[in-house]
């Protein structure tokens, strides 16, 4: 009786291994190139590239406001100066998609972790979603209430499965417009036409948010939108506005109830880096630019269908 090396030699010189009926290909110098496959997944026959987020719950769900304008002299950070337009165009555009919307003014830390821990405790099963949005100054991984900074990993982990059970699997959108850095984006090309200015007390200047946000991941079915790229300056209108929430409420108006959330948010990607700054104190950002980003951890689709009345 052979030995098993002996028998395998005797099979090497004797017989062609295939796959799927296809002989081994063969070299030059007689090494022989053998095709392998990995185990088939089932679980990719049940993957659905179209899934999208079940939309149809009784209420869309809660979005909340923390509008920041004025900050404890010892923070030593600027009055945000035209924040109380963001907060009226975004109260208008979410009310629209059908978001219960609720404004909270100027707190102090303790006060917005509060509101936002009493959300997270309370029942969702009958809603689609939740947001909450941030308007305010920004440093390292925090934002800034009224009299102190709150790291955002504090208040999206509240959201988390074991923390919030009757948000599991729905989608939870922060979005934060704060300033993430100290750069301008430098204008490659400069197509837009500055417009005049004939009345003095209502000049719209262009203001930067101040100091930086890190991008942060929060977990499954998050999506993270952010202002601006990390390291650059977010601008904000001292009279309409800041750049990311007139265009992101735009975007909504026009799209928010048929384009796919993302795609959504691209579109705002695109529509803020077409801007430039006109009017500002700072000679040094005249003609500077702008462009979000945003950090999608979201499983499917997410469309914002109109609710039945």
């Amino acid at each position: 009786m052979e030995s098993p090396k002996r028998q395998k030699a005797t099979m090497g010189a004797s017989e062609q291994i295939g796959v799927d009926s296809k002989p081994a290909l063969q070299f030059k110098d007689g090494q022989q190139n053998f095709i392998e496959t990995d185990a088939l997944d089932i679980s990719t026959h049940l993957f659905d590239p179209t899934a999208e987020y079940k939309m149809n719950h009784k209420r869309r769900g809660l979005a909340l406001i923390f509008n920041h304008e004025r900050f404890f002299w010892h923070l030593t950070l600027p009055e945000r100066r035209g924040t109380i337009a963001d907060r009226e165009n975004l109260k208008r555009s979410l009310t629209e998609l059908g978001f219960e919307v609720k404004c909270f003014d100027d707190l102090k830390a303790e006060d917005v972790v509060q509101n936002i821990y009493n959300v997270s405790i309370g029942k969702h099963e009958d809603v689609d979603c939740f947001m909450c949005i941030f308007l305010s100054h920004g440093e390292d991984d925090h934002v800034y209430a009224y009299d102190a900074k709150i790291k955002i990993q504090t208040l999206t982990s509240m959201f988390r499965g074991d923390k919030c059970p009757s948000l599991v699997g729905k989608p939870k959108i922060f979005i934060i417009q704060a300033c993430r850095g100290d750069k301008h984006d430098d204008p490659v090309i400069v197509a837009d036409t500055v417009d005049s200015i004939t009345d003095k007390l209502d000049v719209n200047e262009t203001e930067v948010d101040a100091a930086a946000v890190y991008t942060l991941p929060a977990g499954a079915d998050f999506l993270m939108c952010y202002s601006v790229a990390e390291g650059y300056y977010s601008h904000r209108e001292t009279v309409n506005g800041s750049w990311y929430i007139q265009d992101l409420c735009n975007m909504i108006r026009r799209h928010g109830s048929s384009l796919e959330f993302t795609e959504l948010l691209t579109l705002v990607n695109r529509k803020v880096s077409h801007r430039k700054v006109d009017v500002c104190r700072d000679i040094h950002a005249l003609g500077k630019k702008q462009i979000p980003c945003f950090a999608s951890m979201l499983t499917k689709k997410l469309y914002f269908y109109p609710k039945s009345k």
